[in-house]
């Protein structure tokens, strides 16, 4: 965090009055400084000083929600440090010349783990020349329940693109040096994420704080697709500058390109998308997922995001399967999650009434 307890504390009403929940302003203090508090927890800090704090005490990288998903948030480089906050998120392309089968083959990977929804979240629009090709594929993506990303760097079509389907609230991803002043107008004017491309790093950051100084901070960055090794090292000094420096420039969560850096590749796909779950993509992007990939990358994901200190446990009960009443059969098991998923699971299919 920016400030320290100590900072905090000079700024309290020091009261002691115990309405938030601890005993002195000094711990609430500490505790606001540690992020287990925020500051509006105290019914009696001034309206200009909980402004004033807010920003400061916020977490290093920023949170952006895009319609129904989040990400971003982070506090810490390592999860047994505290905990990871937004879950990766996956993408497969959506190429304007073969939308409907792209869609199709992303809604297939749609199923139930340990009591979580897993599913790619995002469709990723490619502009490939065609402006028409381009937003009647955006339709078709906003139309398939799924987080839309524009992938364009024409402003002209991207606006095409945004009037289109503008109620779903798609990331506008291709603000570059040549382009930025028109997409900067683009984004604020539809309420939009943006998404910020650039050569390398020092040229990321230069043009993030251009944006920062336009006065949009509703923003994600592109790593490098260039090579592998860029893209991780990007990745990791990104994510590095934010929360061990706290510079807030580069504060805002990735988008990483693993199709494009393995381009036809689906098994090295596979293999950088769960590198990059793992180190430190906000946002992955595949060429295409199936059945087989998302099993492991969802698997890995979800024991990545989970948190460390609050084991998956399910609440200790009774749950019927299969219509079973109070003669059923009562089969007993723990209630670790996986456990419970995995046998509830097969004692539904068996079909017979039972209790668990």
């Amino acid at each position: 965090m920016a400030l320290k307890g100590i900072d905090i504390f000079k700024m309290s009403p020091k009261k002691n009055c115990k309405e938030c929940g601890v005993p002195t302003c000094m711990a609430f203090s500490m505790k606001v400084a540690q992020g287990a508090m925020k500051i509006e927890q105290c019914p009696y800090m001034g309206a200009d000083v909980v402004a004033k704090l807010a920003e400061a005490t916020a977490p290093p990288m920023k949170t952006i929600q895009m319609g129904d998903l989040k990400t971003g948030g982070e506090t810490v480089m390592y999860r047994h440090e505290k905990t990871f906050v937004s879950k990766t998120l996956f993408a497969v392309t959506v190429p304007a010349d073969n939308a409907d089968a792209a869609i199709e083959a992303a809604k297939k990977v749609d199923y139930e783990r340990i009591g979580e929804r897993e599913y790619v979240e995002m469709l990723s629009v490619d502009y490939k020349g065609d402006k028409d090709a381009f937003v009647e594929a955006a339709k078709k993506a906003a139309a398939a329940e799924r987080e839309v990303i524009l992938n364009v760097e024409d402003a002209d079509v991207a606006e095409a693109a945004l009037e289109a389907i503008k109620d779903s609230k798609p990331v506008l991803n291709g603000a570059t040096a040549e382009n930025v002043d028109a997409f900067n107008a683009l984004a604020v004017k539809y309420g939009v994420v943006m998404g910020i491309k650039a050569a390398d790093l020092d040229s990321l950051y230069d043009l993030t704080k251009k944006i920062e100084d336009m006065g949009n901070k509703n923003l994600l960055l592109n790593v490098a697709t260039s090579s592998i090794k860029e893209a991780f090292a990007e990745a990791v000094q990104i994510r590095r500058a934010a929360l061990k420096h706290t510079d807030r420039t580069f504060g805002y969560p990735t988008i990483v390109n693993v199709g494009a850096l393995a381009a036809g590749d689906s098994r090295l796909q596979t293999a950088l998308a769960a590198l990059f779950v793992e180190r430190y993509g906000s946002i992955v992007v595949m060429e295409s997922m199936d059945y087989a990939q998302a099993l492991a990358l969802f698997g890995l994901r979800q024991n990545v995001f989970t948190d460390p200190q609050k084991p998956m446990r399910v609440q200790p009960k009774n749950y019927p399967l299969n219509g079973a009443d109070e003669n059923a059969i009562c089969c007993v098991t723990v209630d670790f999650a996986l456990t419970y998923f995995v046998v509830s699971g097969e004692l539904e299919r068996s079909g017979v009434p039972i209790n668990m």
